[in-house]
């Protein structure tokens, strides 16, 4: 047998875990040349050493184990060729993905840091926001009120669920009560939406045009917004701006991302235009 290995032998040759040889014996993947009928010992020969390595190859592609085995079984070109073509494909596919998780990461990084910005706190600025799109939920929310029960209708309302959104939560105060000084009452939480996502036609979808706003970063949580409202229509008024729409109140950072209350971070938009 001095053409035969010991399963033990195999593992140290090819770095292989033993429990592994084992599975794929198990699925019959690479299954021992032959088996002692006493001892239970399993011996491979050196002619599988060539199909080891071509299982380890394919592995290392990330090919799955059940492809990989209907191959070794029956091994051509033609085969191989298909094989590696369909794993090309999705792993074109991983890199598209991987490349949006990183452009997520990326947009993140960037809110938080930017957030974060203390010189940014507490100036009212008109600023000129892009085009974006955000997913409603429709429903009074008072400014005391735990948001974490809406978070999760409003996600579960879409298709898509949270694998769309940017991560900014937003509360919608509409322009009447914002007129009316009255802040307490919210008439709709949303989320944003990434711009290049598909979204179905039957989500409830608002569209905000690019458009310019006042804005104000503060401190603290939606219960701390009221002041920071009137600063902002003070401020309008004292320019000669009118409110054209609903206000945005979107955080951007809270207790998901910090213990510390001392760093949280709200910011009011409100759409105006020049009298």
């Amino acid at each position: 047998m001095s053409s035969m290995f010991l399963i033990g032998e195999i593992s140290r040759l090819f770095q292989i875990d033993i429990r592994t040889l084992r599975y794929y014996d198990e699925i019959g993947l690479f299954t021992p040349a032959s088996v002692d009928g006493q001892t239970g010992y399993r011996y491979y020969s050196i002619e599988q050493f060539e199909s080891l390595n071509t299982i380890l190859y394919l592995k290392a592609l990330n090919i799955p184990l059940k492809e990989i085995r209907q191959f070794v079984h029956n091994r051509n070109l033609d085969d191989i060729l298909l094989l590696l073509k369909e794993q090309r494909s999705r792993t074109e596919d991983k890199i598209r993905e991987f490349e949006q998780i990183q452009k997520k990461i990326d947009q993140r990084i960037h809110q938080i840091e930017d957030a974060a910005n203390t010189e940014e706190l507490y100036t009212v600025r008109l600023t000129e926001l892009p085009e974006r799109t955000m997913i409603m939920l429709k429903q009074s929310i008072h400014r005391s009120n735990n948001l974490e029960i809406w978070i999760r209708q409003l996600e579960n309302s879409s298709p898509h669920r949270s694998s769309v959104f940017l991560g900014q939560v937003g509360l919608i105060l509409s322009a009447a009560s914002l007129l009316k000084h009255n802040f307490d009452e919210y008439d709709a939480i949303f989320l944003f939406a990434e711009p290049d996502k598909h979204i179905s036609s039957d989500t409830n979808l608002k569209t905000l045009p690019r458009q310019s706003y006042l804005t104000i970063r503060f401190v603290g949580t939606h219960a701390d917004a009221a002041e920071h409202y009137e600063k902002l229509l003070r401020h309008a008024e004292e320019r000669g701006y009118v409110i054209t729409d609903d206000a945005l109140e979107i955080t951007y950072i809270d207790y998901g991302l910090t213990q510390d209350a001392s760093r949280f971070v709200t910011e009011i938009q409100i759409p105006v235009q020049k009298i």
